[in-house]
């Protein structure tokens, strides 16, 4: 039996049903393959049901089919349409940061529950990528002083333009790792999604187009983890709060880890999986000032 033929190597697709009957036909769900084609010529996905056959514009026609290809071999959607939805905004997002995951939006609302009642709290999110946890917590509480870090400058400025793009731009970006860049600084709130993929994790093929800085953190994934529990006590107020994202099986060893450092009321939270996803912990000892 031939081989079936790539996309690269099938006719092309003279209207949009061939094109999406291709993208099914290599692997692209159907929901992917509309995303894809809205995206390239700039429609909606009622427009695109309505004029499915309807003749492809042919300037259209190299993005459809690169983009087709490139998601045939794996690389995230939102890398293609160069956005995410996250907690009610669009991030747009590149090769230079994780994908924001639905997950996330856990750590998000602990975090806004934690800071009710407060007045003007203080507010920093370590290793932000795009800027997702950062931007989420600000758009919902516009009087938080929120700082956002990362040690990647790529990362940095499209975290930046997503800012400026959402009028959040009162958030304060500084480069460094993790509270480093923050020496005499205290806040009530310290928040992260550091990377936490053992190396060697069976799963990190599956997340190759993604940057590998941002996922993995030594032999168990716990090293970003136990750096930002080691450090946090001398930069958080009395009774705030340090939230963490982990892996699903990490729930325990990051618990110890807060315990150790000197939090208390340490405890988990689950995703929709349900899985573990965050630990957090109050500090009780740091004086304000």
């Amino acid at each position: 039996m031939a081989p079936e033929p790539t996309p690269a190597h099938r006719p092309a697709p003279a209207t949009l049903a061939d094109f999406l009957q291709q993208a099914r036909e290599a692997g692209l769900d159907r929901l992917d393959a509309q995303l894809i084609a809205c995206t390239a010529l700039g429609v909606s996905r009622s427009w695109l049901l309505a004029h499915d056959t309807d003749a492809l514009p042919p300037e259209h026609l190299p993005r459809l089919m690169d983009w087709l290809r490139r998601r045939a071999e794996g690389e995230p959607l939102a890398y293609l349409v160069g956005d995410k939805a996250f907690f009610g905004l669009t991030l747009s997002v590149s090769p230079h940061v994780l994908i924001p995951r639905p997950d996330t939006e856990t750590l998000v609302e602990w975090a806004l529950q934690a800071l009710a009642g407060l007045r003007a709290p203080r507010v920093v999110d370590l290793g932000t990528g795009s800027g997702a946890i950062a931007l989420a917590i600000a758009s919902q509480r516009p009087d938080a002083d929120v700082t956002a870090v990362d040690f990647s400058p790529p990362a940095l400025a499209v975290a930046q333009a997503n800012a400026q793009r959402l009028g959040l731009s009162h958030v304060r970006f500084l480069a460094g790792s993790w509270l480093s860049p923050l020496a005499g600084e205290r806040f009530d709130l310290i928040v992260s999604n550091p990377p936490y993929i053992a190396e060697g994790d069976a799963h990190l093929p599956a997340l190759r187009h993604e940057p590998r800085s941002a996922l993995t953190s030594g032999p168990d994934g716990l090293d970003d983890l136990r750096q930002i529990a080691q450090q946090a006590p001398g930069h958080i107020h009395e009774n705030g709060w340090l939230l963490l994202e982990h892996g699903f099986d990490q729930a325990e060893a990051v618990q110890h880890l807060l315990q150790d450092a000197g939090f208390t009321d340490v405890s988990t939270r689950f995703d929709l999986g349900p899985q573990a996803r965050c630990t957090g912990g109050r500090w009780p000892g740091a004086h304000r000032g």
